[in-house]
């Protein structure tokens, strides 16, 4: 019975040995896009071929790698010939290429890459510019075709996860002529209705399908939307210019629709926990005044509230018997005052006071007329003065000089004759 049983190394050298011998996978044409490229230092090229539906491993050996005229670009269209074959250590599946040619595409990827590097340098991938997605959105609108899977897509994943959230469509070209203008024409129409959030966007396709998302005046009309934009274009492997532009990428159109409204069991469960968290908190904060309103239930001052009012009326008896002690002490002591003031020598004999005052003012009269030098003059005294300075000595005057002599009652203006 167990040998019936191969091993999985015997069974993947089978399937090797299958696909090796096969004339038909040992002469394989294959086109698609190139994508998750690697260019290693040996000059083998890894990549991978894909198109809206598929995707396959390949590799180029350097060998042959070297004469080839153009150099790869991830997102490039290519026409590949070689052999498929099994790699034995993981069991997957590979194309060994070893002729590729563009597909005429690659100008597509040329100008994608151009476009992004100018709206890269004028900011518009900045993620400072991008706005936040409302966590709990009312309204929901959504730019894209409609008819196709993308927009069922949306509907119905927003339906089973959000259904209080109410959904508008603006129904637009996403491919061909004139798509790009319709998108744009639909994204300024929902900046113009109270949204929430906009989903832009479309199914898988071709380079060709999906490039009105990479045109420039989609990217401006996603830049200068007022209304959080997540861009859903293509499937997980596809990138646009509005992926890069919108606040947030979406892998797919069923990633949008998750990105854009919560689950209604998580929303419910958060209710919830905030209701026990509230009610705990609720319980506990009247616990607390319930042991408050407890002790003051049986404080003393409550059980005796009379004991309370005897208290304060001790007390301001006290107090009224201490201003009333202090009232009577002042008004002793002023009458005391009052009573030194009356009973005052001075006020008794005020006339005393008045000849003091007259007999000391005349000791002060006395002392100034002493030191008076009018007074001088008075016993026959003088003053002689040359030039308005008093002279002190017979050598401060000289022959024939004017002197002017001050008598007591007037000035004598005189000239020297001589001196001795």
């Amino acid at each position: 019975m167990d040998n019936n049983y191969q091993t999985i190394g015997e069974f993947t050298r089978y399937l090797k040995l299958m696909f090796d011998t096969s004339t038909k996978m040992r002469n394989v044409y294959l086109k698609g896009e190139i994508s998750n490229l690697k260019i290693h230092t040996t000059g083998h090229i890894y990549f991978s071929l894909k198109d809206e539906t598929s995707k396959i491993n390949a590799m180029m050996f350097s060998s042959s790698a070297k004469n080839l005229k153009f150099v790869p670009q991830e997102g490039m269209k290519v026409l590949v010939h070689g052999r498929v074959s099994i790699y034995e250590a993981t069991g997957n599946y590979q194309i060994y290429v070893d002729n590729m040619e563009e597909d005429g595409l690659g100008n597509l990827y040329i100008e994608f890459e151009k476009l992004k590097k100018k709206l890269q340098e004028e900011g518009l991938f900045a993620e400072e510019h991008k706005k936040p997605i409302p966590k709990y959105p009312k309204k929901i609108g959504v730019v894209t075709a409609s008819t196709g899977a993308a927009i069922r897509d949306i509907i119905s994943t927003i339906k089973r996860r959000y259904p209080i959230v109410t959904i508008y469509l603006y129904s637009s070209l996403v491919q061909g002529e004139g798509a790009k203008d319709d998108i744009v024409r639909n994204i300024k129409r929902a900046n113009e209705d109270d949204l929430d959030v906009l989903i832009v966007g479309r199914g898988g396709g071709s380079i060709e399908d999906l490039w009105p998302f990479n045109e420039e005046v989609v990217a401006h009309a996603i830049y200068e939307s007022r209304i959080p934009i997540i861009s859903a274009v293509g499937h997980e492997v596809d990138f646009t210019i509005a992926d890069f532009v919108a606040d947030r990428r979406a892998e797919t159109p069923t990633g949008a629709a998750e990105i854009a409204v919560p689950n209604i069991g998580d929303v419910i469960g958060l209710i919830n926990n905030y209701k026990i968290r509230l009610n705990g908190s609720m319980k506990k904060l009247i616990d607390l005044k319930r042991v408050k309103l407890d002790s003051l239930k049986d404080s003393y001052i409550l059980k005796n509230p009379i004991i309370m009012y005897e208290n304060k009326e001790q007390k301001l008896m006290m107090m009224m018997d201490k201003i009333g002690s202090l009232m009577k002490h002042n008004v002793e002591a002023k009458r005391l005052y009052f009573n030194n003031l009356k009973n005052n020598h001075i006020f008794i004999n005020p006339d005393e006071l008045y000849k003091d005052k007259v007999i000391l003012l005349g000791h002060i009269l006395d002392k100034l007329e002493l030191i008076n030098p009018l007074g001088v003059l008075k016993r026959g005294y003088t003053l002689t003065y040359k030039e308005d300075k008093i002279i002190s000595s017979v050598n401060d005057v000289s022959k024939n000089d004017i002197l002017k002599i001050k008598l007591v009652d007037g000035n004598v203006n005189t000239k020297v004759i001589d001196k001795e």
